[in-house]
């Protein structure tokens, strides 16, 4: 990979303070914005820029910097189709990798030059009269034609009010701003959570700590994962055969997709999947009472699926211990568990995941009628193939609503998005249009179509509460079949699912 980039100054006066407008306005540095950034590049639009709150670029991959950070999706699909990189050095590559990958990328295709940092989006409304966004940062107010948020689910953490918590006297922080100025080696530290983060972190951690005390709330099902390292032998193959590198792609995607069928049929998914991981648990867990704590109670899937060799011994381990009692409340020097035994710490690590269904994001856009895009939810979110809302001309998200995965990488449901996206952006170019936005009808039959799909899956009828499920119940977070089936889905734009807004006023004259 090539070397580090320099950070942008955060200090340094951003050149566009003022007013702007621009015909595009993206929302995010992560791969979402980024390949969206490129995509308008390559479509001859160039009056766009970028928002990013940050002072660099690269969204989770920036943020979550934490011991043993990595993709859990094997790196060969990590990677944009047209941008494929030959040089991952594992299977599952490490954070820093990955955040290298998409700065040089974002590099050379000269998107960066489009990036205005320090920029918080604190509000964004629809103008009709203008047939325009209004969209209002800490230090600017652009507008734009059009906007499309590529913030994604994991940009926001989120901290459980726990009771007391304002009390404790030591160092607390939560796994997405991992506090590196903190030294952990002998201190006493609580982990709050046994998600996807924990997991990887928890094992680096556990060697260095005086004591570990990990808060669990539900045991997550955990495969053995393939720890492999690419030689670069193999690295080199890839870059000067570029086909075996797309072959090999497209095989390791293909075998994921065919994981699809066992969270359709949540017996096969047992009759599988779950005998590998009991067996993992076996051959890891001695001890019968932990062995109780960590083997899940409902269908595997209907939660994240995680892979670890190294989480069991972590939490097995004579300094450590899995709390499954529940937290009763935060005391100044740890925790009291709903058991009434007190846990002395120092310090607290959350790793309770992000604001996934409650965006921030959501609250802070408003269209035609002045309602924000949370409030026009009503408890779930909703969108017209994932990616538009009835109601709000002009607005693209990238992964938005029902477009989570559970079998496969994101990455591809992103570009097929984008593909979509720029079909709309140049159907309402070559129309002469001022917006489009789609029909009440068209979205809640496409709605309607997503639930239909899910029902009967392991993420519904798992026997779980997820971080999918929203406040009705409803799992508006993933997309329940293929990859390949949600890119014949958004392959096409259909005009009459669209109310097409003419500009209220004509063109300006062009002089003789």
């Amino acid at each position: 990979m090539p070397k580090r980039f320099s950070r942008p100054d955060p200090q340094a006066p951003d050149p566009e303070a003022e007013s702007t407008a621009h015909e595009v306005v993206i929302i995010g540095t992560g791969f979402s914005g980024i390949a969206m950034a490129i995509a308008c590049k390559r479509d001859g639009i160039e009056d766009f820029v970028i928002l990013e709150r940050a002072d660099d670029l690269g969204g989770t991959w920036r943020d979550n910097t934490y011991p043993g950070c990595a993709c859990d999706v094997p790196s060969i699909l990590y990677s944009l189709t047209d941008e494929q990189n030959p040089h991952w050095s594992r299977l599952f590559a490490p954070a820093a990798e990955i955040w290298e990958y998409l700065r040089e990328v974002a590099e050379r295709h000269g998107v960066t030059a489009h990036i205005r940092y320090g920029q918080d989006v604190q509000a964004a409304a629809w103008d009709e009269d203008e047939q325009r966004w209004e969209i209002e940062t800490n230090v600017a107010v652009h507008h734009a034609r059009v906007l499309i948020t590529g913030v994604g689910a994991l940009a926001d953490p989120a901290t459980p009010a726990l009771p007391g918590l304002d009390t404790f006297a030591g160092r607390a922080f939560h796994s997405a701003r991992w506090d590196h100025d903190h030294d952990l080696d002998g201190r006493r530290v609580g982990v709050i959570g046994t998600g996807a983060s924990s997991i990887q972190f928890v094992p680096q951690i556990q060697p260095r700590v005086g004591a570990l005390r990990v808060f669990q709330r539900t045991p997550p099902w955990i495969l053995p994962r393939g720890e492999v390292n690419i030689s670069p032998q193999w690295q080199q193959r890839f870059e000067r055969r570029p086909w075996l590198l797309h072959a090999a792609r497209g095989t390791i995607f293909s075998l994921l997709e065919l994981r699809h069928t066992a969270f359709t049929h949540p017996r096969l998914m047992a009759a599988l999947n779950e005998r590998v991981a009991l067996r993992h648990i076996a051959s890891q867990v001695t001890d019968p009472a932990l062995r109780e704590k960590v083997t899940p109670a409902y269908r595997m899937g209907c939660k994240r699926i995680l892979g670890s060799n190294t989480w069991y011994p972590a939490i097995s381990a004579d300094n450590a211990q899995l709390v499954s009692a529940g937290i009763a409340r935060v005391v100044p020097d740890g925790i009291l568990d709903a058991d009434g035994v007190h846990h002395q710490l120092d310090t607290l690590i959350f790793a309770t995941g992000f604001h996934v269904v409650d965006s921030p994001t959501w609250s802070v856009v408003h269209g035609r009628d002045g309602r924000s895009l949370l409030d026009s939810f009503d408890g779930s979110p909703k969108a017209y193939l994932g990616t538009a809302f009835a109601g709000f001309p002009n607005l693209f998200a990238l992964l938005g609503p029902g477009t989570g995965l559970g079998h496969n990488t994101v990455l591809s449901m992103i570009e097929a998005q984008i593909a979509y996206v720029r079909q709309a952006l140049a159907f309402r170019s070559s129309q002469g249009l001022a917006a489009i936005v789609p029909r009440p009808q068209a979205q809640d039959a496409y709605v309607a179509e997503l639930d239909a799909a899910m029902e009967g899956s392991v993420w519904t009828a798992g026997g779980c509460q997820s971080w999918y499920l929203d406040e009705t119940g409803r799992n508006s977070t993933l997309w329940p079949e293929t990859v390949r089936a949600f890119q014949r889905r958004v392959a096409h734009f259909v005009p009459t699912d669209n109310e097409l807004v003419l500009p209220h006023r004509a063109p300006a004259a062009v002089p003789a």
